[in-house]
């Protein structure tokens, strides 16, 4: 029954897109520029299967962080170990969270120690214009850690003098107090942002205190533009259950992730130039129990610290993007040890245009050198035809590549043991699609094929094993299929706007040796997500939000969310009501998320 409403979904997308005949231009979402370091295009001329959530979007589905603004998104699996965004981790169309890459306007904040620290900078939604979500793998792009996917945060500027204040309260003492400010002068501008929020939990345990701050600025604008962003987020949370240990309610964590980056663009007749500077640093403080910090404790300093200079060139035989970045890993840990990682990576790619500049071809390849593993190529390929100006068909083709993080190699606990012999992961990844959009209607169809070798599980090989160990036991064929409707109309001069999206994946594993996996391929099989953003009368607007998730391991479950707002002048008044219908579920770890809840909210913009 579940297969035969996605399937049926998936037709009522197609046969609503044939109804559609408004003929007019796309709208300007498909003329937003997708950040690329080289070769950068309109969101229309793109082929890849990419998706962007607006600041509008998320506004709309009153969510207050990334990851909960990325739940509502095709093909991206978000496993929450909390709430806002407290320990989350990202997956896209099956792959692991150390898989999927994170970017802050182009800039990679991956950490070496573990994915699970991906989401520690994702940054509050104030500060977000739109995020990117590139699916697929994106090696050839952006290098190594991007094996299934990235997610690209794209900050805002500052257009004008705001100050933006807000305040939230609601269940579980929720309580968020930041504060926004946009500055703009002849020669710089600048945004600043703080924000507080605090919680007593939904259970015993799951308490936590975050704060962020956020700095973006520009110098010299009217001369040589120099882009400066500062980002720095603080957490401490109770980790009940968190990392696989159900049993374990009395963990905790403290976190500190920071990111400082320098960059700027420079255009000099057909060359673009773009360097960049930049240093991540993240803190991870775990104990197992809070009460008993020297009981069992770790501590891991990792910090990245990079350089990139890329660029492109126009020419009547089309557009080069060329490239080079060098990145040094350090971590300092009492439970991995102290290493260094060293990554430089070479990239060239050129797009051809044919018939009349309807078909588009772009091969490129990334040639990497690691300190630590072997050098490896990405070579790849994308393929676009524009069938009509609001018709495009697509594919690609490529390799992905990634190195095992120091928790796979070095790790030492009562759980796990890490593998110093660890190979890195590869996968050859294959997608079609076709994408079709005019200006109030969108709709994508893709299909993908993924297959991974040596991919790394934790896993007891022998039944005599008391401990697990992460080895490469795993060859997995990846394939599915991914569906995104998108309609815009009016009522009585409003707008309304619904979103439809499917996802199905079928993991076929092709070898293993291990009597038990810790975390196993327990990814989607299927997905549904859906939102309709209505607006009854002027000022107010409301939007309900649904999700269908169901997992290889047969779990599933349904989630609804609501949320309203009312603006009057600089004025606005919101309530978010959470699992409306109390739906008892969980994301990762047999860890429950928590029932129906709410979280009310007054802005105030001073002008």
């Amino acid at each position: 029954m579940k297969k035969t409403m996605a399937v049926a979904s998936l037709v009522l997308c197609t046969l609503v897109g044939k109804a559609q005949e408004t003929k007019q231009k796309m709208d300007s979402l498909n003329e937003v520029i997708v950040t690329s370091s080289r070769i950068d295009l309109p969101f229309s001329e793109n082929s890849r299967t990419i998706q962007i959530v607006t600041a509008s979007d998320i506004k709309k589905l009153g969510v207050t962080n990334v990851a909960d603004a990325l739940q509502q998104v095709a093909g991206v699996d978000v496993r929450r170990q909390g709430v806002n965004g407290m320990q989350a981790d990202l997956y896209i169309r099956g792959g692991s969270f150390d898989q999927t890459l994170l970017l802050i306007d182009g800039i990679k904040v991956d950490d070496a120690q573990t994915g699970h620290h991906t989401l520690n900078l994702a940054l509050p939604i104030e500060v977000i214009e739109r995020i990117e979500i590139i699916k697929g793998p994106a090696a050839r792009v952006f290098g190594q850690n991007a094996f299934s996917g990235a997610v690209n945060i794209v900050t805002k500027s500052a257009p004008k003098n705001l100050l933006v204040t807000k305040l939230q309260m609601g269940s579980y003492g929720q309580f968020l107090a930041e504060a926004t400010a946009s500055i703009n002068l002849d020669n710089s501008s600048h945004i600043v942002h703080f924000s507080k929020n605090f919680s007593n939990g939904y259970r015993v345990n799951t308490d936590f205190d975050n704060q962020n701050l956020f700095v973006k600025s520009q110098f010299n604008k009217n001369k040589l533009p120099i882009n400066f962003i500062a980002s720095h987020s603080e957490k401490k949370f109770g980790a009940n259950g968190f990392y696989g240990i159900p049993s374990a309610t009395q963990q905790y964590e403290e976190t500190q992730a920071t990111l400082v980056g320098f960059s700027t663009v420079i255009k000099k007749g057909n060359f673009t130039w773009k360097p960049r500077v930049y240093w991540r640093r993240n803190q991870d403080e775990y104990v197992y129990v809070r009460s008993n910090p020297a009981g069992y404790r770790n501590l891991h300093l990792t910090n990245k610290a990079a350089v990139e200079l890329n660029g492109s060139y126009t020419s009547s035989a089309g557009i080069t993007g060329f490239g080079v970045e060098f990145s040094k890993y350090f971590i300092a840990s009492n439970r991995l040890g102290d290493n260094q990682r060293e990554i430089a990576t070479l990239f060239l790619e050129h797009r051809f245009q044919f018939l009349d500049n309807k078909l588009d071809v772009t091969p490129g390849i990334a040639a990497s050198y690691f300190s630590d593993f072997d050098n490896k190529l990405f070579p790849g390929v994308d393929v676009g035809y524009a069938i009509a100006d609001d018709v495009r068909v697509y594919g690609n083709i490529g390799y992905t590549y990634r190195v095992p993080t120091y928790t796979d190699l070095y790790y030492i606990g009562p759980q796990a043991i890490g593998n110093p012999n660890l190979q890195a992961e590869d996968a050859l990844a294959q997608e079609v699609g076709i994408r079709w959009n005019t200006n109030r209607f969108g709709l994508s169809i893709a299909g993908f094929n993924r297959d991974s070798n040596n991919l790394i599980d934790y896993v007891r090989v022998n039944a005599t094993d008391v401990v697990f160990s992460p080895q490469n036991i795993q060859d997995v064929n990846t394939k599915g299929i991914e569906t995104q409707f998108d309609y815009s109309f009016k009522l009585n001069n409003l707008t309304q706007k619904i979103n439809l999206g499917y996802t199905f994946l079928d993991d076929e594993i092709k070898q293993t040796a291990a009597v038990e996996s810790r975390y196993s391929i327990n990814s989607l099989k299927h997905q549904m997500v859906g939102s309709y953003q209505m607006q009854w009368f002027e000022n107010f607007t409301n939007s309900i939000a649904y999700r269908y998730m169901e997992r290889t391991s047969g779990a599933s479950y349904n989630v609804v969310d609501l949320s309203a707002a009312y603006h009057w002048n600089d004025i606005e008044l919101s309530v978010y009501a959470n699992n409306i219908f109390n739906t008892e579920y969980s994301e990762s770890s047999l860890i429950p998320m928590p029932k129906g809840n709410l979280l009310f909210g007054l802005k105030y913009t001073f002008k």
